[in-house]
């Protein structure tokens, strides 16, 4: 039980980090391209959290 809600809580600190590191990118290197990379990774690892961090889908690597 204590494991699990660990690895939720770095799973939500990397998450949080990688926002941060990316939106001050964003932030001082304003292009419509960076910016539409930027919110596919975003996305990307929003999803994978979601899913493998969650506990919605093992990982099975």
């Amino acid at each position: 039980m204590e494991n699990s809600l660990l690895n939720r809580a770095m799973a939500l600190l990397a998450f949080a980090v990688l926002v941060g590191f990316v939106g001050i990118l964003v932030g001082y290197v304003t292009r419509f391209d960076l910016a539409l990379m930027v919110a596919l990774t975003v996305g990307l690892a929003g999803w994978d959290m979601w899913h493998v961090a969650m506990g919605n889908k093992e990982d099975k690597h």
